[in-house]
């Protein structure tokens, strides 16, 4: 409800407002400012009718010309900013809120907003507090300290701060979720089942939920696609026309342009994956540039990017009208989106059709489930042509693996003192390295059978907040396992977090979220994974990833399977060690770690379907076919994973 002063002339509209008669109200507005074009009372309300109708861009102009002639009205600031926070600029959504709580210091639903615009920050958690000191009840400033708190690292206080949100409002179910997430991240299952269940049903009853929470609980692709495709229309809605463009070849000189657009051009597992692709392209057919609208951290990969690339773009901050103007004046020809529904993915971007072609790739194991993506990468086992049905994105699928690697990344040769990592001298050791988000109950009974079954054995985990470690020792210890056989490890510079794989003898792959980067690291330093394959691209990856290693047997076909599987190598040190020889010589010559052959491939993949497009043709399913004497994974003695 606005709460700009009104006059005489503005009670009709604010009658006709306030009792849900909109068109009579934009009417009675029309008239009014028809009249008097500068009506301070007038232009604030057209701005409010429009927001109401979905026209943000022509409310953020009524918007505008209000502040112009009277640049003290609080709402008109917070409005605005709520218009930039949709449209994606969060930098100027900030400085709008900053002007509307300076009018108005006791707004506590701005400082909630404000504080989730900025949730990383000191200053988040005094405007929550400042929030709840006004307003002990408000849920979303609730929810705005759950998202400061879990980005300070505490998840058990972000899951109660959720919680807390919820109680205030038991109707905005997107908390829940949140407070889930939390709990997985601190290995809290006391209500896993409950959970998992209660997400089932929302889903089949319509509802929405995180499609990245989904794939950690592992819901079935079928529900996966309903839920992304209504999650998607929620936060984006429609998907725009393409943005003008003329010509072919967007450099003008028969090159093809192509953007890589994400939010982790910095210290994070996508840079270190991508960035010896971006090298390697063939700058004869294609001019390659980066859009980040991420943190710049200051890195050296965050260089290293900078300067593999033609054209290297800052977008962080920008909103959606500016990315385009962006896209269209580089004639970006496919855009290709590293990001999806993970954290910090800019959804609104894509529906603004930055390019004729779209392209899902890498960040997002999944479909986006509606208009803006015409295909995502794949590969024959995380994405078989069968599956196509279950994506809205037609698949184009590579010969060997869809992942590729940095050839570039370190290679410790000596695994550090096991006493200095924190485990035991001797005996053996399982890993599973992976966020605690990918465990669960399940899977961590399993392991327990195994450490029960391999009496001079340990398992070493994950545990980057420190949370999770009691809660995980609690559950050995009910399952019969001394909780000490528990080694906990936590964050650490890349070339230390490589080097601790070398004190490993076996990895053991979480299920159904299987290792991504966690498992090609894993395989990078020689240490042999066990996995299963599973329903859906998330649930494949790591078998994916074993198979362009040659060693699919490694691939179990269910949990009886991968627990016979890690105990016979577990007790067959000579097996195992073949294993890891050879890891060491398939290093630099298996297709995984072959980032020449990746990159031809999917530059064939980028040329196929533009050859489509410039055909006038749809896009379409499409098997990219290994180059001309370039043997596939299965020719190479790389064979598929073979389940019974």
């Amino acid at each position: 409800m606005p709460t700009s002063p009104t006059t005489d002339p503005l009670r009709a509209i604010m009658g006709a407002y306030t009792q849900g008669r909109l068109e009579e109200a934009e009417r009675l507005c029309q008239a009014l400012l028809r009249h008097d074009g500068s009506h301070i009372g007038g232009l604030f309300m057209r701005a409010v009718l429009r927001m109401a109708a979905g026209d943000d861009e022509t409310a953020a102009g009524f918007f505008q010309q209000a502040l112009a002639l009277s640049p003290a009205i609080a709402d008109a600031y917070g409005n605005l900013a709520m218009i930039r926070q949709r449209q994606g600029n969060l930098r100027q959504a900030g400085l709008l809120l900053d002007r509307a709580l300076a009018l108005s210091p006791d707004n506590a639903g701005w400082r909630a907003g404000r504080a989730l615009l900025r949730p990383e920050t000191a200053a988040a958690m005094r405007d929550c507090r400042h929030a709840l000191a006004l307003s002990p009840a408000h849920s979303a400033a609730w929810r705005a300290l759950g998202h400061a708190r879990r980005l300070a690292g505490d998840p058990v206080g972000a899951a109660a701060a959720f919680d807390r949100a919820h109680r205030c409002d038991p109707g905005f179910l997107p908390v829940l979720d949140e407070a889930f997430i939390c709990r997985l991240l601190t290995a809290d299952w006391r209500d896993y089942d409950e959970q998992r269940q209660r997400l089932l049903a929302r889903i089949d009853q319509g509802g929405q939920a995180l499609p990245l929470l989904i794939q950690w609980i592992g819901i079935d692709p079928a529900r996966q696609r309903r839920v992304a495709a209504q999650v998607f229309r929620q936060q984006v809605g429609t998907v725009g026309p393409p943005w003008p463009r003329s010509g072919d070849g967007g450099g003008g000189d028969g090159r093809v342009t192509i953007a890589y657009l994400s939010a982790d051009f910095h210290e994070h597992a996508t840079a270190y994956l991508v960035t010896e692709l971006f090298e390697r392209h063939d700058r004869g057919r294609f001019r390659i540039l980066a859009g980040s609208y991420g943190q710049d951290d200051g890195s050296t990969i965050r260089q290293r990017i900078r300067g593999a690339v033609d054209g290297f773009r800052d977008l962080a901050g920008l909103g959606g009208a500016q990315v385009a103007a962006w896209a269209n004046a580089e004639r970006v020809d496919i855009l290709v989106d590293l990001k999806g529904f993970t954290a910090g993915g800019r959804l609104d971007l894509l529906s603004r059709r930055l390019a004729p072609l779209q392209v899902a790739y890498l960040g997002y194991p999944g479909t986006i489930g509606d208009g803006p993506l015409d295909y995502i990468i794949g590969d024959p086992v995380v994405t078989p042509p069968a599956d196509q049905p279950l994506y809205h994105e037609k698949l184009a699928i590579l010969p060997d693996c869809y992942q590729v690697n940095d050839r570039q990344r370190p290679l410790p040769l000596s695994a550090p003192d096991r006493a200095a990592l924190g485990l035991p001298a001797g005996g053996f050791v399982f890993g599973a390295l992976h966020a605690p988000q990918k465990l669960n109950p399940a899977m961590f009974a399993l392991w327990m059978r195994l450490l029960r079954a391999v009496p001079d054995s340990c398992l070493w985990l994950y545990d980057p907040y420190g949370a999770a470690g009691d809660n995980l020792r609690d559950m050995a210890r009910r399952s019969g396992v001394d909780p000490a056989r528990l080694v906990f490890a936590g964050p650490a510079p890349l070339a230390t977090h490589l080097a601790r794989y070398r004190a490993i003898d076996l990895c053991l792959d979480s299920f159904p979220y299987t290792g991504h980067t966690t498992t090609s690291d894993a395989l990078w330093m020689g240490v042999p994974v066990v996995t299963m394959l599973g329903d859906g691209f998330a649930a494949r990856v790591a078998a994916s990833l074993l198979r362009a290693v040659g060693l699919a047997e490694l691939v179990a076909a269910d949990p009886d399977g991968y627990e016979a599987l890690a105990l016979s190598l577990a007790r067959d040190g000579s097996r195992l060690a073949g294993l890891r020889h050879h890891l060491e010589q398939v290093r630099h010559t298996a297709p995984l770690f072959d980032t020449p052959r990746f990159t031809a491939h999917l530059e064939d993949a980028y040329m196929m379907m533009w050859g489509r497009h410039l055909a006038g043709l749809p896009p379409a399913t499409m098997i990219v076919p290994p180059r001309p004497g370039v043997r596939t994974a299965a020719d190479r003695g790389f064979p598929d994973p073979v389940i019974t």
